[in-house]
């Protein structure tokens, strides 16, 4: 399965070594956000905005609860890219991903503060991931998209989403859903994993004959991820030998 750790990999060592000298991507210093607010609005940070919001029950008590995207807006990293290749300037800010539950006496508590499943938009010839991917909540659980296309050094394009559910006092990986397709062959692969089950499908086919071949599989590990464990969005391993 051609996975977004491979494809950066191979990406970056075509188009690195001819940008490195042009880029400084700034450090970032993440803000500790407050342990509780009455609104979203309050727990955004000073240099930082509100991207996104959804309100649904994630913890099962009957009250919608609060998913954010944080996103800073420091002019430092909206960088100059004179390489001419991919995005100038760069807008290199990035995000924190937060969850708030709901308050029995009103307002919200922080349940979750995360800077590294959506990973920084660093690289100008990679689309930012969240352009076509996004978070959202369906049926109390929490998903995360990212979208990989890259207009210099790879063929490749495809959605890959991550399934997160709260459970034993966390949120837990339960579902891991991922598919690429190469825009020169139109060779197409799927990998969808259901940790709750133990269940692996992958699919191998070709856009122009829309014919797909699937074989199915147990998982190789009982390891279960909290969402912090999963860390790089686009480096993690879904199927990591025991």
């Amino acid at each position: 399965m051609m996975r977004f750790r491979w494809l950066l990999g191979s990406l970056l060592a075509l188009v690195v070594p001819c940008a490195s000298a042009e880029l400084h991507v700034p450090d970032v210093h993440y803000p500790s956000l407050p342990a509780q607010a009455m609104h979203a609005e309050g727990f955004v940070p000073n240099g930082w905005r509100l991207e996104s919001q959804q309100a649904d029950d994630l913890n099962g008590d009957g009250r919608p609860d609060l998913v954010l995207v944080l996103r800073q807006q420091d002019p430092a990293n909206v960088i100059r890219n004179d390489d001419g290749l991919g995005e100038n300037p760069l807008d290199t800010n990035p995000r924190i991903l937060a969850v708030a539950f709901a308050r029995d006496g009103g307002g919200y508590a922080l349940a979750l503060q995360n800077h590294a499943l959506i990973p920084r938009h660093d690289i100008p010839t990679i689309e930012d991931m969240l352009s076509e991917g996004g978070v959202s909540v369906l049926r109390g659980v929490l998903r995360v998209t990212l979208h990989f296309w890259a207009n210099a050094g790879s063929w490749s394009m495809g959605n890959t989403t991550y399934t997160f559910r709260w459970q034993n006092g966390r949120f837990e990986l339960i579902g891991y859903d991922s598919d690429s397709v190469m825009r020169n062959s139109g060779a197409s692969e799927s990998l969808s994993i259901n940790y709750s089950t133990g269940k692996v499908r992958r699919g191998v086919g070709n856009m122009q004959d829309d014919k797909e071949t699937v074989t199915w599989q147990k998982l190789p590990s009982s390891r279960r991820w909290t969402l912090d464990e999963v860390g790089d969005g686009s480096a993690f391993d879904p199927l990591p030998a025991r």
